[in-house]
Parts: structure tokens; C-alpha cells; sequence
């Protein structure tokens, strides 16, 4: 463990058998000077071999990640895996227990937060952990995210670019294996760039997988057994479940998503009547939605129009918006060169 980090476990991940507990992040507020706050934490260790860390709950409203590895948490047993599994469904626990994208304590999106501090706000404290503690000792990392309140996704799982040819081939095998519809490679720039998990990954080799399951802070059934069928075939595809019976994943649409001409945003406040739907192809300059003025209503609603064409790979959830909420965002077919790396 790191001795920078301030957060600590009575979990010895070295040991084996099943544990669990929490991390503990320290808070000191008017009513808890020396206070914690308990991120709930399951490691299973059996003998050598490589370790996965399982993450939900980055975002507090994203509840399909959560409940998957809730099941897994509860199903899996020491005897059946060959190496290690760190299990964290709730891993910004204030976000998860208030039902909040960022944290109630600092505001916090942690997904945009990394590589953290130790010495930080309670969310970078939890990005730090992550980063120097956990990543060092991970060869796979599963993510599992969805729309939250403001966003409605097509279920799928993203991968960023990988630093090397070698590294890049066995990206695009866990899109394979996790078998969501639709494998979407993405550098992060119509998003958190490089203070993504992922980006704070790339340095230590851990290959990193993300998965968006569903929105609308509802719990989306697919989306919800993708999240714990797709991880058991991830964690039998690099040996950890040797003899785990897994159902096959259904084939997997490759595609595109870096860029922020992907993105389509209001550039007014106003009502937002969709024109597509979910899963859509689209073509460049077709009407995406019309805006309409709440403060001048007898005004003709603006129509806004994508720039590019392609796949609605998720779509605003609420009608209200504000200049600068994202309304779609697109994916596009990705071409053989990208595939090459």
C-alpha cells in the first residue's frame, strides 16, 4: 500500500479467502472531527494469478454497475477463482448514497478527477487510492458506468486507444468478450479527456474497460445483466474463473466516438423536443431537435442539426435545458486503420 494515501482497510488483499469490509476515507466535519466514511470493499483471493478490480458507483446515479456487482459480490467464492477479484460497487460512496452524479461533500466527479491527490478533497482522495494503491496491482479493471439522471445510453463498452499495437489487440478483445451490442473506442475528447480512470491507467499497463448500461437514473434490466454476464466472461477470458459456464456474447459493432463535433449541445435555455431516438442513424445536417424559448414562446423553435452523421449512441434525458447541456452524442463505424492501431 502506499503511505501517501490517507484512506486505509483492515482488508489485506495479499490474504487469501473472501473479505469484507470497507475503505475508510477520513472526514472531518463540525460533527465528526475524526471521522470516516465507509466505501464498501469484497476481495477474493485465491493462490496466484492475475487480479481484476470491478468497479461501480463513480457516479452515484448510475445504479445497473452497482447491482451487478452487488450479485457478483454475494455468488462468487474463493474456491472457483485463480488469482484475486476487488470488488467496489460503490466506490464514490457520498454520490452513491445521496443518488448524485458528483459528491454532496466537494461537488466531485470523480470520473474527472483522476489521478487524484492524496492530500485533496474526499473525491480526489478516492482517485488518488485508485491510481496508487490499486491500479499497480491490477491487470484488468472493469468500469461499469450508465447515463445518470441526464443521460439515456444505448448499452455499450468503451475502450480508450491503446499506447501499443500489442495493447490495442487485446482492448478490442475485451469488447469481443464482454459482448455489449455496440464496442465504442474513444480517446476521451468530447469528455474527461485524460482525468478519466482509464487515462490514469495507461501507465500502468492495466487494460481497462468501460461500460454505459442503460439512464435516467433507472435501472435498465439489459443493461443490468449485460453488466454481470459480460463481467464473468471477462473474468473466465483472463483466467481468473477457469471453469466459470458463461452464456456467448452476441456480436459487437466496432465503432468510433472521439471527437466533440460528435456531440450535440442547446446553445439556449429553453425545451428540448427530440427529433430521433436512441439508436438512430443519422446524417449530417438532418434535425436533431427543436429548441424551444420558454421566455419567448411565440417564437418558432430553433432547429438544431447534427454536424456529423452516424449512431445515437446516447440521447438527453430531461426536457429543460441550459446553453451547453449535451443532448446526443453519435458514434460512427470505425475505420480498418483505427482497428490496426
Amino acid at each position: 500500500m502506499s503511505n501517501s494515501t490517507r484512506i486505509w482497510s483492515s482488508i489485506d488483499f495479499d490474504k487469501d479467502g473472501k473479505q469484507t469490509d470497507c475503505l475508510r476515507l477520513p472526514i472531518s466535519t463540525d460533527l465528526s472531527a475524526y471521522g470516516w466514511i465507509p466505501i464498501p470493499a469484497i476481495c477474493l483471493k485465491n493462490g496466484d494469478g492475475p487480479t481484476a478490480l470491478l468497479i461501480a458507483g463513480t457516479h452515484g446515479d448510475e445504479y445497473e454497475g452497482q447491482i451487478a456487482l452487488m450479485r457478483l459480490s454475494r455468488k462468487l467464492k474463493p474456491s472457483e477463482i485463480e488469482g484475486r477479484i476487488i470488488i467496489l460497487p460503490a466506490l464514490n460512496f457520498p454520490a452513491v448514497r445521496s443518488g448524485r452524479r458528483v459528491s454532496p461533500i466537494d461537488e466531485g466527479n470523480l470520473n474527472r478527477l483522476y489521478p487524484g491527490r492524496a492530500h485533496g478533497t474526499a473525491t480526489e482522495m478516492i482517485a488518488h487510492y485508485v491510481t496508487e494503491v490499486l491500479l499497480p496491482t491490477t491487470d484488468l479493471v472493469v468500469d461499469l458506468h450508465a447515463g445518470g439522471r441526464s443521460l439515456d445510453y444505448l448499452p455499450s463498452a468503451l475502450i480508450r486507444p491503446g499506447t501499443t499495437a500489442k495493447q490495442q489487440e487485446k482492448l478490442l478483445e475485451l469488447l469481443d468478450v464482454f459482448g455489449a451490442p455496440i464496442g465504442l473506442m474513444t480517446d476521451g475528447s468530447g469528455g474527461g479527456g485524460n482525468t478519466t480512470l482509464p487515462a490514469a491507467a495507461e501507465s500502468t499497463g492495466a487494460l481497462v474497460i468501460t461500460a454505459e448500461l442503460g439512464g435516467g437514473a433507472t435501472l435498465n434490466r439489459e443493461g443490468l445483466d449485460l453488466a454481470e454476464q459480460g463481467v464473468l466472461r471477462l473474468l473466465k477470458h483472463v483466467g481468473i474463473l477457469p471453469s466459470c459456464d458463461v452464456s456467448a456474447p452476441g456480436p459487437v459493432r466496432i465503432m468510433n466516438g472521439s471527437g466533440t463535433d460528435l456531440l450535440v449541445y442547446a446553445y439556449a435555455d429553453g425545451l428540448y423536443e427530440p427529433m430521433v431516438d436512441l439508436g438512430d442513424e443519422v446524417s449530417e445536417g438532418q434535425v436533431a431537435a427543436l429548441l424551444h424559448s420558454i421566455d419567448k414562446p411565440y417564437i418558432e423553435p430553433e432547429e438544431i442539426r447534427f454536424a456529423r452523421g452516424g449512431l445515437i449512441a446516447c440521447k438527453r434525458f430531461p426536457t429543460l435545458v441550459r446553453r451547453g447541456d449535451c443532448l446526443f452524442e453519435l458514434m460512427e463505424d470505425l475505420a480498418p486503420r483505427h482497428l490496426q492501431g
